[in-house]
């Protein structure tokens, strides 16, 4: 009777929902699957603001998976990352994706120094910058939103050294605009940008091997660096490591295999 009693009592615990299985089917784009987990953990864990900021991010990603954004935008055969092509977000969405960011920001304030707190604004800003960037076309705005996530993120990292997710914002920053005209780089380090592409990708490198929760999303982003850098070796074996551990998301298959085709173009 105890190892059955012992395992009852451990099924609460078993069972109990976390932060990992969310990511887990967002990253396959199983979006209901992790807007459910996301809502229980919020039940569970109430003053913890990265269960409201986690669902922001799965109503983020399927947007941009029902708009076709990272296919359109990241591997586009160009030297950019962004385009003006208009799209139709969806208001009920937003509506969703505005609310879950306004919780965040009323937990976070609540115990401003703690670990989950720092990250859950780091991400809420970053989260913003996306949207605005890559839906709503807005890219200046989108631009100050983009540094303060890495001024947030920096100030975390010196608290909280070993948070890896946090080194996702440094690298984002440091890369997109480290690919843009040596012109255009000058005016916005003047304006306060980091705009070094190789810190960018040594800073998503550590996202990648150190992430909790973002690093599925570094190792994209690396894959694409490689792409656009005519690794195609490279990326096909990371877009082929993503897709074994995400069976479910077109997008890794989809790219992989038109990397595999001799007549694929870098």
């Amino acid at each position: 009777m105890r190892p059955l009693l012992l395992a009852l009592i451990a099924l609460p615990a078993l069972a109990a929902p976390s932060l990992d299985d969310g990511y887990r089917a967002m990253y396959n784009l199983d979006f209901p699957a992790a807007h459910r987990v996301f809502a229980d953990y919020q039940r569970l864990h109430p003053e913890d603001p990265m269960g409201p900021v986690s669902d922001a991010a799965a109503w983020l990603f399927g947007e941009f998976d029902r708009l076709h954004i990272l296919q359109t935008e990241f591997f586009v055969r160009d030297e950019h990352f962004i385009t003006d092509h208009r799209l139709a977000p969806d208001p009920e969405i937003r509506r969703r994706f505005d609310d879950a960011l306004d919780v965040t920001g009323r937990l976070a304030a609540h115990t401003p120094t703690a670990e989950n707190a720092m990250l859950a604004e780091v991400l809420e800003t970053g989260l913003h910058a996306d949207y605005m960037a890559l839906i709503e076309k807005r890219y200046l705005p989108s631009l100050r939103e983009m540094m303060a996530a890495r001024q947030r993120a920096e100030q975390l990292l010196a608290r909280y050294p070993a948070c890896g997710d946090a080194w996702l914002a440094v690298g984002v920053e440091n890369y997109m605009l480290g690919i843009r005209p040596a012109p255009l780089r000058l005016l916005l380090r003047l304006g306060g940008a980091q705009t070094d592409r190789a810190t960018g990708l040594v800073k998503l490198q550590l996202t990648a091997e150190k992430g909790t929760y973002l690093a599925p999303f570094a190792r994209l982003m690396l894959a694409v660096a490689a792409l656009r850098d005519g690794r195609r070796q490279q990326a096909a074996g990371m877009l082929r490591d993503l897709a074994r551990e995400y069976p479910a998301n077109a997008l890794y298959t989809r790219e992989l295999a038109r990397l595999e085709q001799p007549e694929a173009r870098p």
